[in-house]
């Protein structure tokens, strides 16, 4: 049976995937990488490494301040040339460590990937307890890669019945293909990561959520399980946004909601990205914590694609790899054009600050067209197509009052900020960034 989230929208004809989604998975290693020691908003880590230490890739270079975090290592080996601070979005200044390759060769961008044994066949996970798998989770600094970047043991470790593990293979933000591609060329990789997922939550089977854009990836993945007897299963989904909200695939795949203020896990579900699934794969069986991504560079940019870099590399040099811009008018945005931040409008790529992170999916460089908010005309759109089934309008019309307590009545904390109502407005009303921004404001004024 198929069943379908609340509300929803199609932002895109397919065009904007077909950009980047046929081409192979291009190798980076850069010279120098900048780590930041927040990998993701909640994610804050400390430097145990000084200016001129040698490290080698793989090696520990940060560790967790707070709950949220996880470590961080080393993507090259090399030398630690500098350790700057950058101010972040809320002007606290993070710690960025440098590393200088010792071994850099200026022809590696053309680098021929090694598969190793599970990336070629099913592995025999027997060895490999529950308490094993969280553990090497925690050590590799394993996070989400498809969204806010949460540390995946700590899902892991609920004390919650787990009856199945959702795998969000959906990539269903326009022009994002670095999922799309990642299951093509490393389908056997993520199968054994969706395996040690099983056998870390104790739960009965997995399920990979497919868009049905996807027909040649659900072809790879099926060739892969077929006739295995493995505990998982291939759902096909319409292709919808934002079929890879965690609330929304829990609704389309399993017909069930998850309580409002409650994680997946109270109602025996725990969804992990595609890429985090290889990543953990990469942990266990290839002995190497998460210090590289594939991440999606396309629109105005010369040569759309998918590279595969460590964590660190530079905005500015992937640009350079895609090209540069073919627009004077451009607009770069980290992530996808639905839920991701303006990283920089106008001017060069070379001007361009910041680096790969975990969380790190795509580099979207798009026309920059301003707009101008003009009043609510009540159309009721945004209503109709919220999937957290909110009224976007009203938490707006409270947020620019500043009724932070009508924002919280109004149940502002359970917008997933998607960016749907702001897609449909009539008004063009900035009403996803107002409702996140008092949403934020709900939590802060709790914690105090």
């Amino acid at each position: 049976m198929r069943h379908y989230f609340h509300g929803g929208i199609h932002p895109s004809d397919g065009t904007d995937k077909l950009l980047s989604n046929q081409k192979p998975i291009r190798i980076y290693n850069p010279k120098t990488v900048e780590i930041s020691m927040k990998q993701s908003p909640g994610s804050v880590c400390e430097a145990i490494v000084k200016m001129g230490d040698r490290v080698s890739k793989g090696d520990l270079i940060g560790t967790p301040k707070s709950f949220g975090g996880a470590n961080i290592h080393a993507g090259i080996s090399g030398t630690v040339i500098d350790i700057k601070k950058h101010p972040d979005s809320s002007y606290k200044n993070v710690e960025i460590i440098v590393i200088e390759s010792d071994d850099y060769n200026d022809n590696n961008e053309d680098a021929i990937y090694s598969a190793r044994n599970y990336e070629e066949r099913i592995i025999d996970l027997s060895k490999y307890t529950k308490d094993i798998i969280i553990a090497k989770m925690k050590d590799g600094g394993l996070t989400g890669l498809g969204g806010a970047g949460f540390p995946s043991h700590i899902k892991y470790e609920t004390k919650e019945p787990i009856e199945y593990i959702l795998i969000n293979a959906a990539e269903c933000e326009p022009y994002l293909t670095c999922d799309h591609m990642l299951m093509m060329e490393h389908g056997y990789a993520i199968v054994n990561g969706i395996l040690l997922f099983i056998k870390a939550s104790g739960s009965k089977k997995a399920i990979i959520c497919l868009e049905d854009n996807k027909q040649d990836v659900a072809k790879v993945l099926e060739s892969i399980i077929a006739d295995k007897e493995l505990p998982i299963e291939i759902k096909i989904l319409p292709t919808r946004y934002p079929q890879g909200g965690e609330r929304q695939l829990v609704e389309a795949v399993l017909g069930m909601e998850v309580p409002a203020g409650k994680l997946p896990a109270s109602i025996g579900v725990i969804i992990n990205n595609v890429g985090t699934a290889k990543a953990l794969a990469d942990i266990v069986l290839g002995d190497e914590p998460l210090i590289s991504r594939v991440v999606t560079v396309t629109g105005k940019v010369k040569e759309q694609g998918n590279f595969l870099e460590p964590i660190g590399t530079r905005y500015s040099e992937l640009i350079e790899l895609a090209g540069g811009y073919t627009t004077t008018k451009s607009r770069l945005i980290g992530g996808g054009p639905m839920t991701g931040s303006v990283l920089q409008t106008g001017g060069n790529h070379e001007e361009l600050t910041g680096s790969v992170l975990k969380i790190s999916s795509g580099l979207i460089v798009l026309e920059d067209t301003p707009k101008d908010e003009s009043p609510c005309i009540r159309c009721g759109e945004c209503e109709r197509v919220c999937p957290a089934g909110l009224a976007p309008f009203k938490i707006d019309f409270a947020a620019i009052e500043d009724d932070i307590k009508l924002c919280d009545k109004l149940y502002a904390t359970e917008c997933i900020s998607c960016g749907s109502c702001s897609y449909v407005c009539p008004a063009k009303r900035e009403l996803a960034y107002r409702i996140t921004e008092a949403k934020t404001e709900i939590y802060r004024t709790r914690w105090q």
